[in-house]
């Protein structure tokens, strides 16, 4: 149990969205609660973000938030206050804890009580901790009120005991933030305040929607304030891009321009020493292109090597976190890290092969805009070739898939660290026929709905790595049941016959071919007049590999611009042999729907005792523009009519 203690009500003043001077109370009684926001849990009835920037880069940041319960929801969300932090790059506090009760009271909490632990992790182990002080449940109009300290920085870089040395961010001198002025629940008020020294030229914009700006001269600094009223949650339509996307945000640097980011990138990891090979790396390159035909084959063999044989774990610690990438050496000996150590160790063999090769930043999820902050989740490295082109290499993303890149990561915004200095780039759209997925089913139906087939499937690129990725994710011994698994996506009742899918394992020889026969009993619904035949198309076989069939198309228009997991070319054919009948009903129309984007063609078609269903539907891209959805929802769509059509039979 906290100790608590309670003290009389202080007069707290200070201006809100009205500019009228007000107590807290005050403020908490007129802000209204859920009958102003009914689908509101909690507000943030202010945010008050203060940073001072010193002339190392270092900044001292204190955060002011108050906070109104509306529910038992927002009761239950707010009944711990938890604040993340990286001990090797800043240093937190929670400094001043105040509920306000609904009879006016004030109660402050003891911050002695602040617990400080490590911070729960899932395959990065990296010495995150959080600290945390319990609340307790509060009541619905009840506030709380959390003062917060931070030194420091988002990224750790080299691990440093010298006093405030360690906090100063990775490019010494410069200073930059990433502020988002939205999130889960209403924001009543929004201020970021920070004072920059005044020989540091800073780069700002406020994306998205317009906000209030004012920047003024204060003795050697300069004083940048952003204010926003009224911030409610983004709606989000399903698919679509990212908040930060989306949303407002403010970007702030002191960095000049993209180019002055890479080639510091380049530097810091050359004076590291990042990238130096061992005898033991030497003899593993030596071994790992045996047989290499070519540039690009090499490079093929030693990109996937990396991706296959380094595990993504981030179990490694050591002088290098951050943009400084660990040695190769280490991740050679551990055999595991994260995408920055896998990236590290693809540079260091493809330089003792003789490349030139270099390390780069990206961003996996959403797009990065032109003020060159630190908008990066993700490190990949680059090849120059011998015709001077540079070519991206991504060994986390491409463990047993035949891309070098890939190509869900097309349209992404990515920062080479090359000696030149580089500006800000981005991966081009992949080719629908990169990652083609064909289907075919070849069976024969009787009188009694029995149907006897033969169902093959080949595919490439990301539509390759969907289907091989249910084999090499499984043990081997699991590798039938899991195709056969599938295949009673068709019907429960299916027995298969015969089964041949080649080795997974061996993915750069070819893409993958799967073979299966099968018998379903009684598959054709029967009734008084014959049956009726639901195509093959229709169930849910492969449906993951055509994520495109996992898209609400209810509404007409969308928003915000929206993703697929990748560009995708799909056939299907479906050619059964029908039983003797009389009459036969089916969908007799040609389905059409052509975009410069996105297209579909779908008919079925009898001839004779032969049924035939024919589809083909191109995905042009990744990420689409809110007005293409009409377009992406229409192929949808008729896939969907032509796939889902019964067959109606009668004898």
């Amino acid at each position: 149990m906290i100790k608590r203690k309670i003290i009389t009500v202080a007069i707290v003043l200070f201006a809100i969205v009205s500019g009228i001077s007000q107590t807290i109370p005050e403020v908490l009684n007129k802000i209204g609660g859920t009958e102003k926001y009914p689908n509101a849990n909690y507000l943030v009835v202010f945010d008050s973000i203060n940073v001072d920037v010193q002339e190392s880069g270092l900044s001292f940041v204190n955060t002011h938030r108050l906070y109104k319960v509306l529910n038992n929801k927002g009761a239950q969300h707010l009944r711990v206050i938890k604040y993340g932090y990286d001990p090797l790059s800043a240093y937190v506090e929670i400094r001043g804890v105040k509920i306000h009760h609904n009879d006016g009271s004030i109660e402050e909490l003891d911050i002695n009580t602040v617990l400080d632990y490590p911070a729960p992790a899932h395959m990065i182990y990296w010495g995150a901790r959080e600290k945390m002080i319990n609340i307790g449940l509060l009541e619905a109009g009840e506030g709380v009120e959390v003062n917060l300290f931070r030194k420091g920085f988002t990224y750790a870089l080299l691990a440093n005991d010298n006093n405030d040395d360690k906090y100063i961010p990775p490019m010494r001198g410069h200073f930059y933030d990433i502020v988002r002025f939205f999130g889960p629940e209403p924001i009543i008020n929004m201020v970021y305040q920070v004072q920059v020294p005044k020989d540091k030229p800073m780069q700002y914009k406020f994306y998205n929607e317009p906000v209030k700006a004012d920047a003024k001269l204060l003795g050697d600094k300069m004083q940048y304030t952003f204010e926003k009223n009224n911030v409610m949650p983004i709606k989000r339509e399903s698919r679509m891009v990212s908040n930060d996307n989306i949303g407002p945000k403010l970007l702030m640097s002191t960095s000049p321009n993209w180019e002055a980011k890479s080639t510091w990138f380049y530097g810091v990891n050359e004076d590291y020493g990042s990238f130096d090979s061992t005898p033991e790396i030497d003899k593993k390159v030596a071994e790992v292109l045996i047989g290499a035909k070519d540039e690009l084959d090499s490079i093929s063999k030693l990109t996937h090597w990396v991706a296959d044989n380094i595990r993504y774990s981030g179990i490694s610690m050591g002088e290098g976190e951050g943009f400084t990438l660990h040695k190769g050496e280490m991740t050679f000996a551990d055999r595991c890290g994260v995408c920055k150590d896998k990236a590290g160790m693809l540079i260091t063999m493809l330089r003792a092969a003789g490349f030139e090769s270099y390390a780069a930043m990206t961003m996996a999820g959403s797009r990065i805009d032109r003020i060159p902050a630190d908008q990066f989740n993700h490190s990949v490295t680059t090849v120059k070739l011998s015709n001077g082109e540079y070519k991206m290499l991504d060994p986390t993303w491409v463990p047993f898939v035949r891309e070098l890149w890939s190509s869900a990561e097309q349209q992404q915004n990515y920062l080479l660290g090359i000696p030149e200095g580089a500006d800000l780039m981005k991966t081009p759209i992949s080719d629908p026929m990169n990652h083609y997925f064909v289907m075919n089913i070849k069976g024969s139906l009787d009188k009694e709905g029995n149907l006897k087939g033969k169902l093959f499937v080949t595919a490439e690129g990301q539509s390759d790595a969907g289907i091989r990725r249910n084999f090499t994710s499984n043990f081997r011994q699991e590798w039938d049941r899991t195709l056969i698994r599938e295949m009673k996506k068709i019907s429960p009742n299916l027995q298969v016959t015969d089964i041949n899918y080649g080795n997974p394992y061996q993915y750069q020889e070819g893409p993958i071919e799967i073979h299966v026969s099968f018998e379903i009993p009684s598959y054709a619904i029967q009734t008084t007049q014959g049956l009726i035949y639901n195509p093959i198309s229709s169930t849910n076989i492969y449906k993951r590999i055509m994520g495109h069939l996992y898209f609400n198309t209810s509404n007409d228009t969308r928003k915000y611009d929206f993703r697929d997991r990748c560009s995708r070319d799909v056939k299907i054919v479906e050619d059964i042999k029908l039983p003797d009948y009389n009459k036969i009903d089916f969908l007799k129309e040609k389905v059409t729907s052509k975009g410069d984007i996105v297209s579909y063609t779908g008919k079925v078609t009898v001839r004779e005792n032969n049924l035939e269903i024919k589809q083909h539907a191109s995905y042009g891209k990744r990420v689409y523009k809110a007005d293409e959805w009409l377009q992406f929802k229409n192929a949808v769509d008729n896939q969907r009519k032509v796939s889902n059509e019964p067959i109606i039979i009668n004898f």
